[in-house]
């Protein structure tokens, strides 16, 4: 079973690595990824003074996911975890460090690269592996190949992964996060450049949910009074009507006139999102409360529009799953 910690990896997306030297950089090392929208840390042993940065952000950043990786042996992981660390990360199969994570309720993404490994791994119990190095073993394509035999297994692709290809591998129903030190280059970590590792971890975020404004709303007391409005912004626009049987007219795809109650006295603006379960979930964390009776869903069951509860001069607002491209 997944736990709190993990869903809550899982549901950011994002796996920062960390790597310091200095300890003393820790905690605004850990609020940079904070501020930055990415409440997760995995601190390597690549370094001396991964013990005492774990112990610093779990002690001083409130609200921060801290974890050790390129953990080797039992004896790193239980030094880790006494330290604080919250999961543990190995950078391949170690079935020694996997039991002790299990034999002691901490959780543990192995490192894996080969169906064996993967087998292995699910033998034991395990439900999300790490998947390194991604790009060097095939990245998505193997991925993809990946999802069929194991198709109760999602992974932790890392190593190659970019701010480029990330929502390749994120779109992917077998990939429950992407890691790398991609959102905390080494150039930045070493001149102490904390906002702009905050920067860089906010365009990941960025391309991860991809925000863009769909449409606005008018809200309408009656389908007459809709319609009238719907007809002349469409001569005055130039734009095609559109006919939502029961619910609403659209001008074009710019506007849409409503005549159903919903949430927003005078109207409301549409933000679509990349990945609505993620961008449900980011809203959450920054404290944003959805409307009672404010979800609607789609034919699957998955939420396609998520009404939040406060309002904006009149104006509610709503996330929207993007439509798949034609």
């Amino acid at each position: 079973m997944i736990s709190e910690n993990m869903k809550m990896m899982f549901e950011i997306g994002l796996v920062p690595l960390v790597v310091i030297d200095d300890a003393a950089d820790a905690v605004p090392f850990g609020q940079a990824l904070v501020d930055g929208g990415v409440p997760v840390a995995e601190v390597t042993f690549r370094t001396d003074a991964c013990l005492d940065a774990i112990r610093a952000m779990r002690q001083h950043v409130p609200g921060l996911l801290v974890g050790a990786g390129t953990v080797h042996n039992v004896n790193q992981a239980d030094a880790a975890v006494k330290a604080g660390a919250e999961f543990i990360v190995t950078p391949a199969f170690n079935p020694a460090v996997t039991q002790w994570c299990i034999d002691n309720g901490v959780d543990i993404v192995p490192g894996t690269v080969s169906p064996a490994d993967i087998e292995a791994a699910n033998g034991m119990g395990i439900e999300v592996c790490k998947f390194f190095p991604a790009a060097a073993y095939g990245g998505v394509k193997t991925l993809k190949a990946l999802a069929g035999p194991f198709h109760d297994m999602k992974f932790l692709p890392t190593g190659g992964v970019n701010l480029d290809n990330m929502t390749e591998y994120l779109d992917l129903p077998n990939v429950a996060a992407v890691g790398g030190s991609f959102m905390t280059p080494s150039d930045m970590v070493r001149n102490k450049d904390w906002a702009g590792i905050t920067a860089t971890c906010r365009q990941a975020v960025h391309n991860l949910l991809g925000f863009e404004i769909c449409h606005t709303g008018i809200h309408c007391k009656t389908q007459a009074e809709a319609e009238d409005v719907t007809d002349r912004l469409c001569t005055l626009l130039d734009q095609e009507k559109i006919t939502i049987p029961g619910v609403s007219y659209f001008v074009g795809t710019v506007v849409e006139v409503c005549y159903n109650t919903l949430p927003g006295e005078k109207g409301h603006i549409g933000i679509d999102t990349r990945d609505m379960e993620r961008a449900m979930a980011y809203y959450k964390r920054r404290g944003v409360e959805y409307a009672d009776n404010g979800l609607f869903y789609d034919e699957q069951g998955r939420v396609r529009l998520a009404y939040f509860k406060e309002l904006y001069h009149g104006f509610s607002v709503h996330l929207r799953r993007k439509p798949a491209a034609k």
